[in-house]
């Protein structure tokens, strides 16, 4: 993967962090990322997390929730001690993770970012998250990536 790595795995490879990484051939005409993603691996939708990105009071908070689902903006802002959360504008995503929309990975980000994880994940081995790209993703234990994100989990996602 020489070359071809990006911040989210280089920390993972940094941090010796069990994982693995699975590519697929994104379709640009595809906009619904997730679940373009789980079916390109053939996985569970419920097994794989987008990463989110909203404004919670003032503050650029990341929501992990499975691509079935829809992230509760209200359980995201309660979850983090807060009254109000809104999605954050594309641009403003991308330009405070580094990443691109679609490809946006919990790992890695230019700045960290308050995160919270969909309790859901800890009914699972090993999910699946965005690594850095489009067409790329990670797969990793729950724990780990709350290790590394300093996440909170709760309940935010709406099925």
């Amino acid at each position: 993967m020489a070359g071809r790595g990006t911040p989210a795995t280089a920390l993972l490879v940094k941090r010796k962090i069990p994982h693995e990484v699975h590519s697929y051939t994104h379709d640009d005409r595809e906009s619904g990322y997730g679940p373009e993603a789980a079916r390109a691996m053939g996985q569970d939708p419920d097994r794989v997390f987008k990463t989110l990105v909203a404004v919670v009071d003032g503050t650029m908070t990341v929501g992990i929730v499975p691509v079935s689902a829809q992230l509760d903006l209200k359980a995201l802002a309660a979850a983090v001690g807060a009254k109000r959360a809104v999605m954050a504008e594309v641009a403003d995503a991308e330009r405070i993770t580094g990443y691109v929309a679609g490809g946006i990975s919990p790992l890695g980000q230019r700045k960290r970012l308050p995160t919270v994880l969909d309790s859901s994940a800890h009914g699972f081995s090993t999910i699946y998250c965005s690594g850095g790209r489009r067409g790329l993703e990670i797969e990793l234990a729950p724990a780990d990536l709350v290790s590394l994100t300093g996440a909170t989990v709760a309940t935010i996602a709406l099925s």
